[in-house]
């Protein structure tokens, strides 16, 4: 993705970053790079005071007792997570919150969030913050040592094409705050969700759609721009940008082929 349009989508800052990883041989600097890596990502980069931070779990990482994946569920198992985010917060939009910090994704249907509402209700919290860090999804992605970071900006192997545009609705900037959002007190995705509809594109920059698709209006014709794939030896300083138009029904194996030819999506919207 060319660095004009990662702008203009308002996503530049996660463009060709490197994950946060706690590698072996780790020093003072890479540890203090995942303690700040992680509360900025579990806690949807909401300002910390010094006071509030969990100082114990830090140590528990820094002595190596615990892992990257163990700290970063004690910060969501934490009583400040469920200040933040939990006691004053709708359970929907607890859950998006959920898939937001811990997977760095938007959830793609209803299904996923039906699941969640029952787990909490049988088995309670902990066991709803574990599901996430407990998954085959997490340990694909993240594994042990890496801290979890925004990837549903990027079309991959096993994500559904939604969730490239839900995406763009829970995530509004990268100097935004979870809980400066003027709708944390309710849920983004719901009416998408419950019609099995995709989500407009919204640039988090401007504020503005990029007109993304409607799942219930299959005659109509969609505009897929992508970068082509780099194929050659050389480092590719430039890459161009192409467009396709399909219908609806081509939508999901036009991304599909894309990805495997290893494009990068840079936007979709209606023809």
């Amino acid at each position: 993705m060319t660095s004009l349009v990662a702008r203009q989508l308002g996503i530049e800052p996660f463009v060709g970053n490197v994950p946060t990883e706690l590698r072996a041989n780790w020093t003072e600097e890479d540890v203090q790079a995942v303690i700040r890596a992680a509360y900025r990502q579990v806690f949807g980069n909401d300002h910390l005071m010094q006071s509030e931070r969990l100082t114990s779990a830090e140590s528990l990482l820094r002595q190596g007792d615990i892992r990257v994946r163990d700290f970063v569920r004690l910060l969501a198992q934490s009583e400040l997570y469920r200040q933040k985010f939990f006691y004053s917060t709708p359970q929907v939009r607890f859950i998006e919150l959920n898939y937001k910090h811990l997977l760095g994704r938007a959830p793609y249907d209803e299904a996923e969030i039906a699941y969640h509402v029952d787990l909490y209700t049988q088995k309670g919290y902990e066991a709803e913050i574990n599901s996430y860090l407990d998954s085959p999804e997490y340990q694909t992605n993240f594994g042990e040592a890496i801290v979890p970071y925004y990837r549903g900006f990027a079309t991959q192997q096993g994500q559904k094409t939604v969730g490239f545009s839900r995406m763009f609705q829970v995530y509004r900037g990268y100097a935004n705050s979870d809980r400066a959002q003027g709708k944390n007190k309710s849920a983004w995705l719901t009416q998408d969700l419950a019609r099995n509809q995709a989500t407009p594109i919204q640039t988090a920059s401007f504020g503005r759609g990029l007109a993304g698709a409607a799942g219930d209006d299959r005659g109509q014709l969609y505009r897929v721009r992508f970068t082509q794939a780099n194929r050659g030896r050389a480092p590719q300083i430039r890459r161009s940008v192409s467009a396709c138009l399909v219908t609806y029904d081509q939508l999901s194996p036009t991304l599909q082929r894309l990805n495997q030819r290893g494009s990068k999506v840079v936007s979709l919207t209606i023809a």
